[in-house]
């Protein structure tokens, strides 16, 4: 209903641009205005000529009646409540979790119930912190436990991907006990980060064995979110950094994703002309997950304050140094057939730069400097692949196991 909503008012806002290019003269200023509350992402409200105005309030009165309905029927239903242990349906989770990558910010200041919350899973299975049950759920625990955080518009089922599991291919060979992080890609990366600190806090401090070792591993945006975790547990002197061995970024874009700097030029590009500010404003919509990954920003002091749509917004970043308590390594993939071929200069691994993912920048504050043993290239990979590339899993072994 929501998004019928927008949609709505997209129409109305184009018809209203449309009318005044072609004939400026037959413009009805403030005739078809929607009310105070329904404008499309909080801009001008659109001007519509007399009739298409009455068609548009008409359907924007439909919709609100029909959410009304909806709403009033679901209210009679009993909620839903995950418990400890239970699974969710991976194209359920899917689903949610592309929108959330999306939309997902404004799912949680809305309070619509599709947000997803940040949870921990255990072969697909719920895991809370102070569960009394939590050894039952966590069969065979060691104490090295191992943190997988997923990419945006993703869940911990992609972990999966074409029959391999990197968490799974490492319990096998390491012995760390593997536990996927799920939470919504749409919220802002350094909001992510602080969540996932006290989370792993919580389960540091109930884990059914002594624990001696974590290590993480972020892929895409997670990588993101893994750092900005660490940044936060270094400010606030968490207890788990104690425990710290290593810290991986699978393809993970620390120095912005072209993508989002080519879709951010274009709404600024689109809002410049009168005919096209409806899609600018449209591109409005994007989550803050998003648009954090035009730079890279990992810290509230990169947005905080700030339009993160302004055409300059993300760019002085402050610089995020790597956590000492932690041993860093960087992974990268590249479509060509070795690095600076002509698709790896084109296309990286189709998302991200190889420079992005090792962390190499020519200003020495934001540089990672990471020696070539804690550095992977793999060639003719893509993006995706990543998550099921056996140089990968054979050098996530080799890592964890040091």
């Amino acid at each position: 209903m929501d998004g019928f909503g927008q949609s709505v008012a997209l129409v109305e806002a184009s018809h209203a641009a449309w009318t005044r290019a072609v004939n400026p003269f037959l413009w009805w200023r403030g005739a078809g205005d929607p009310p105070a509350g329904e404008q499309f992402d909080d801009g001008p409200p659109a001007e519509s000529p007399p009739l298409a105005g009455f068609a548009y309030r008409g359907l924007r009165r439909a919709s609100d009646l029909a959410d009304r309905a909806v709403r009033a029927g679901f209210a009679l239903l009993p909620p839903v409540v995950d418990r400890p242990g239970t699974r969710e349906q991976p194209w359920n989770a899917m689903a949610r979790a592309a929108l959330n990558g999306v939309l997902g910010d404004r799912l949680e200041a809305t309070g619509n119930p599709l947000a997803l919350p940040m949870t921990l899973r255990y072969k697909g299975r719920l895991l809370l912190p102070e569960d009394p049950d939590l050894a039952a759920l966590l069969p065979g625990a060691t104490d090295h436990l191992l943190v997988l955080v997923h990419g945006l518009c993703m869940a911990d089922v992609f972990w999966n991907y074409y029959g391999h599991h990197h968490g799974r291919f490492l319990n096998g060979t390491v012995g760390v006990t593997p536990v996927c992080l799920s939470y919504n890609t749409g919220r802002h990366i350094s909001s992510n980060g602080r969540e996932l600190s006290h989370l792993v806090e919580r389960l540091a401090r109930h884990w059914p064995v002594p624990l001696r070792r974590i290590s993480l591993i972020g892929y895409s945006m997670g990588g993101l979110v893994v750092r900005a975790a660490l940044r936060v547990a270094r400010a606030d002197g968490a207890d788990w950094l104690r425990h710290g061995a290593h810290a991986v970024y699978m393809g993970s874009p620390h120095h912005g994703a072209p993508l989002e700097r080519g879709g951010h030029y274009l709404q600024n590009l689109a809002e410049l002309n009168p005919v096209l500010a409806p899609l600018g404003r449209l591109a409005r919509l994007r989550s803050a997950g998003i648009t954090d990954l035009r730079h890279g920003s990992i810290a509230d002091e990169d947005w905080a304050g700030r339009d993160r749509f302004h055409r300059h917004a993300g760019k002085a970043r402050r610089p995020a140094p790597l956590d000492p308590a932690f041993r860093h390594h960087v992974i990268a993939a590249t479509m060509g057939a070795g690095p600076g071929d002509t698709l790896d200069r084109a296309l990286g691994d189709g998302l991200v730069p190889v420079d992005s993912a090792f962390g190499r920048h020519p200003d020495h504050a934001y540089d990672f400097g990471l020696a070539e043993k804690d550095r992977l290239l793999v060639t003719r990979t893509h993006h995706l692949e990543l998550l099921a590339s056996t140089p990968v899993a054979d050098r996530l072994a080799h890592w964890l196991a040091s």
